[in-house]
């Protein structure tokens, strides 16, 4: 099964040119020359970063997640593929309507038709591992119904299988290999897909957050239905706003952008070192805004939470940065063991101080 799969991963990689990425190299120029050759046949027909979006969305929810986490960092990425990953936030080809419809029967033990006053087929946002459609609870109420891909966990059993072995090749080809921990990596990345693909989890940690930002006028977070969500269905409030990222929108809206900024550090600050809890996933996918400037927090599959000692260690880190003591900012990194106990203060000191 896992051959098959690394087979497919190949084929989809060749069918979309994503190996000019990987051959882009100049170390590589003969490969790519001999590669051009071989698949002169081949039509590209879509601009590199179209093509890269596609051949994600064709390999499945653990490369979506991929491209997901790449679509945030603007830094490291051209931007044409950076705007075009960003659609991966929420714009994953959906599952069909009648396999969403097979689920919530199967859940709830009756047709659909007997759940919701009604039941919008077609769903608002499709991510890698659900989708959302919209409905309507029995007594009136707007909600919002979250379904779980059929089949999605095995499926990532064996993409993370895949990526077990890739860390092991790694860790035996190259030089830094060991030092960069990729089996560590993979193993946090299985924890957080894991979480993600239980929703009652998920409801779980919205009414903690709910519950902790209750009275807040910043930030806004649905209700859970308790007595629909299982596993592989939640129910929640439907929230109405403008993704956080469409500026141009939120600017005609009347919505003050300093103060909505304002209000995100304010948000972010509240619940690290107040709570110890906060949202991790928080792309422009997740984060909504109202017409009148508050936030609205959605998809709660991973969260993160603090202890007293992570709060402290990244107090001093603020601090430090704020006034500049690099030196200091290297010695919280080794006691806290986020860099390894027999690293020379002075040589992360000077590497610190070059980044910033």
């Amino acid at each position: 099964m896992r051959l098959f799969r690394l087979l497919k991963i190949a084929a989809v990689s060749l069918r979309f040119g994503v190996d000019e990425f990987v051959l882009g190299h100049e170390r590589v120029r003969l490969l790519r020359a001999l590669i051009s050759v071989l698949l002169s046949w081949r039509k590209l027909e879509h601009p590199r970063a179209v093509r890269l979006r596609l051949a994600l969305e064709a390999l499945g929810p653990i490369f979506v997640k991929f491209g997901q986490v790449l679509s945030t960092r603007r830094d490291l990425l051209p931007t044409d593929i950076a705007e075009e990953l960003a659609k991966l936030q929420d714009q994953v080809p959906p599952f069909p309507a009648e396999q969403v419809e097979a689920t919530l029967a199967r859940v709830y033990g009756r047709p659909v038709g007997e759940v919701f006053n009604s039941f919008e087929r077609a769903p608002v946002a499709s991510a890698s591992v659900a989708q959302v459609h919209l409905a309507r609870l029995p007594d009136g109420t707007d909600v919002a119904v979250k379904v779980l891909r059929p089949g999605i966990a095995q499926v990532i059993a064996n993409d993370l299988a895949l990526l077990d072995v890739g860390a092991t090749l790694i860790e035996l080809l190259w030089a830094d290999g060991k030092r960069l921990r990729p089996h560590e990596v993979v193993a946090e990345f299985a924890r957080h897909l894991e979480e993600e693909l239980d929703l009652m989890r998920e409801a779980s940690n919205a009414s903690q957050l709910r519950r902790n930002f209750e009275r807040s006028p910043l930030l806004l977070v649905p209700e859970v239905y308790w007595d629909h969500c299982s596993s592989e269905v939640m129910v929640m409030q439907r929230m109405r706003g403008t993704p956080v990222s469409q500026v141009a929108a939120l600017r005609a809206q009347g919505v003050d952008i300093p103060r909505l900024a304002r209000a995100g550090v304010e948000i972010f600050f509240t619940q690290v070192f107040r709570d110890g809890f906060f949202h991790a996933d928080m792309h422009p996918g997740n984060i909504f805004v109202t017409p009148q400037g508050q936030y609205i927090a959605l998809d709660f599959g991973i969260m993160g939470s603090l202890t007293e000692v992570d709060k402290n260690y990244l107090a001093q880190n603020f601090l430090a940065f704020f006034r500049r003591d690099y030196r200091r900012v290297a010695e919280a990194h080794i006691e806290s063991g986020w860099a390894p106990k027999d690293t020379r203060v002075d040589e992360l000191e000077a590497a610190v101080r070059t980044v910033c």
